[in-house]
């Protein structure tokens, strides 16, 4: 009987709502069971938005020298001891399959990363990448479930839409920033943007999160009309921050983590997609209206396939907003 599993997903927040429907269809197959999951610390705030979560234990695998590697050991100890009946683990890296062997977990389920994932673990599934992230997440627990729960949902009560209303966040993970990954358009463009939405008659409404002061202030200082609503740093939370998205008769945001609230609370929402791909990161359904520019980019989207940061070009990110705007409005 399976009363405790463990499921390990690093990265950034938005990672972890992609996580989320391989751990809802657990709750599904195991309902008595309790769900832990070890996360990136930048990531802790997913609890928020789920109940499917019991508890999380993170794991600071970002740091520099010997301070990943006695991360990497205390999480192994507290697994060890944890009386866990199964682990989950997602990650490319053929280390993943040894961290769960030596966390004695008799059942372990992660991705086939070669011969030795494959003598490690219960059930090493196929990783295939060229897919919903959502999904591919999903195969992983497909040896143990034949539930399937194709979108993330999240445990946020909805608000009463707002009459003609257009949320936009610009806002795109701090890391990143850091690595030097552009995933989206300008402070000018999308102050640009708010104003041609404003021209349209919409009930503009500006929100970001706590990273995002710099580019709200620039936005602020860019728009012509201003005229809108500016909500940056009245959603003091996540669940705050969800229930303003579901309030929104349409969402404008960044490839990044409001994207994936706005996927599960099935928000209509319009996102600029440049170099990475929306085929991957967005599912395919009426919702969503991935905004992408007709450049003649030969090896769009690039980032993560080609490369580990923008080109200066950015040819992928060169719009025509009056076209973006009269899509948005007119969709």
């Amino acid at each position: 009987m399976v009363k405790r599993i463990l499921t390990i997903n690093f990265g950034g927040l938005g990672d972890e709502i992609l996580f989320l429907p391989a751990l809802l269809s657990l709750k599904k197959e195991f309902p008595d069971s309790k769900i832990t999951l070890a996360l990136e610390p930048r990531s802790k705030s997913i609890k928020q938005l789920t109940d499917v979560i019991d508890e999380v234990i993170t794991v600071d695998i970002k740091k520099q020298g010997i301070g990943k590697y006695i991360e990497i050991a205390n999480f192994i100890t507290k697994a060890f001891f944890g009386n866990y009946d199964m682990v989950v683990s997602s990650g490319a890296s053929p280390f993943i399959s040894v961290i769960e062997a030596l966390t004695f977990i008799s059942k372990r389920y992660g991705y086939d990363t070669g011969k030795l994932s494959r003598k490690l673990l219960t059930a090493a599934v196929p990783l295939n990448k060229n897919q919903y992230a959502g999904m591919m997440y999903h195969d992983l627990v497909k040896p143990v479930t034949d539930y399937l729960t194709e979108l993330p949902k999240i445990a946020v009560k909805p608000l009463e839409k707002i009459p003609n209303s257009i949320l936009i966040h610009p806002g795109v993970s701090l890391m990143s920033k850091k690595k030097g990954c552009i995933k989206s358009i300008n402070s000018k463009e999308w102050a640009e943007l708010i104003d041609r939405l404003s021209a349209y008659g919409k009930h503009v409404i500006l929100a970001g999160g706590p990273d995002d002061e710099e580019c709200i202030k620039e936005i602020e200082q860019f728009s012509q009309t201003k005229n809108y609503e500016n909500c940056y740093g009245k959603t003091k939370n996540l669940v705050e921050l969800a229930q303003l998205i579901s309030s929104a008769e349409k969402f404008v945001c960044s490839d990044s983590a409001p994207l994936h609230i706005a996927v599960a609370l099935g928000v209509k929402t319009y996102p600029f997609f440049g170099s990475t791909d929306d085929k991957k990161l967005v599912p395919k359904n009426e919702n969503i209206h991935p905004l992408k520019a007709h450049d003649d980019c030969p090896i769009k989207p690039c980032l993560w396939e080609y490369r580990q940061q923008s080109c200066e070009k950015l040819s992928c990110l060169k719009y025509d907003f009056s076209e973006v705007a009269r899509i948005i409005c007119e969709g």
